[in-house]
């Protein structure tokens, strides 16, 4: 009778579960922008278009401040391989002009949307953080600002001051955060009495700490949207400047001062002048606006906890 081998039984030990790996949240946050493809389409073309008016005038090129040296184009030209967009009614070629005005209306719209922003956060912290009378007096005064028509207040600086470049960029930003300045003031009234604001107050923390920690942080997503907005409206409102005949002074022009112009041609046939660049400039504002609602839901909390 042989005996039966037996092995030994073999123990298995409990394997831990693997850690869960924390996606950071730059990346959670890209990941919710790069969901909208409305809006990785609109960045890709404000990024395009802005590199075109910087970079295009240096790749090809052209008149864009003397009009003697445009005697002797023909004015009104029509597309052509020589003028890919033709020429406008001073002679000047058109896509070197979008190019030319662009990097101004880009400029002035971006430089005075920061100075809304910046002037409309401000104003609206410490408004609603501080509350009582001091929010009383600042918000009267901010109602009657809104009770000005705002375009008329434009043209009536504008005519006022001279029409420089600085100039412009100080009159619509300082004019234009009346706006915001009350959605952020809305944002501090509800942070200031949330429980972590009270808590660091009960520990000493003084008021201009507790706007710069706590207010101002979860006060970004609105922040962030206003200011992307506030650009397309500085942009907005210096077409509108140029368009009304208020714009840069010449040599220098901007996209509303050549609208201005075109729409006097189109009535002759000339469509090169304005469909062009009505084209850009709508999808531009366009843009800004979908990439701001983009970077709203990129700051929900609600969204970066799915």
């Amino acid at each position: 009778m042989s005996a039966t081998a037996t092995s030994p039984a073999t123990s298995v030990e409990p394997t831990e579960p693997e850690p869960e790996t924390i996606t950071p949240l730059w990346r959670r946050r890209l990941r919710i922008f790069a969901h909208n493809k409305l809006a990785l389409v609109s960045l890709g073309y404000l990024v395009f278009i802005t590199l075109f008016c910087f970079l295009w005038p240096h790749i090809h090129p052209t008149n864009q401040t003397n009009q003697a040296a445009t005697f002797n184009v023909a004015w009104n030209q029509p597309p052509s391989a020589k003028h890919w967009l033709g020429t406008d009614s001073n002679g000047f070629d058109e896509l070197g002009r979008i190019a030319f005005g662009g990097e101004y209306s880009l400029t002035l719209g971006f430089l005075a949307g920061f100075i809304t922003i910046v002037v409309g956060t401000v104003y609206g912290m410490v408004a609603g953080f501080f509350g009582g009378i001091t929010d009383t007096i600042m918000m009267r005064i901010l109602d009657a600002f809104l009770s000005i028509p705002y375009l008329f207040l434009l043209i009536a600086l504008i005519t006022i001051f001279q029409r420089t470049t600085t100039m412009l960029i100080i009159v619509i930003g300082v004019t234009g955060w009346w706006g915001n300045a009350r959605i952020i003031r809305g944002d501090a009234l509800l942070i200031r009495n949330l429980e972590y604001s009270q808590a660091a107050r009960s520990m000493g923390a003084g008021r201009m700490r507790i706007i710069w920690r706590h207010v101002f942080p979860n006060s970004i997503s609105n922040i962030v949207t206003v200011a992307t907005f506030s650009i397309a409206d500085a942009i907005l409102f210096l077409s509108a400047l140029g368009f009304l005949g208020l714009g840069i002074v010449a040599p220098q022009t901007d996209w509303g001062t050549m609208l201005q112009l075109g729409s006097q041609q189109l009535q002759n046939g000339y469509w090169w002048e304005i469909y062009p660049l009505a084209i850009v400039f709508i999808l531009v504002i366009i843009s800004i606006n979908y990439i701001g609602d983009a970077l709203r839901d990129v700051f929900e909390v609600r969204l970066l906890e799915r």
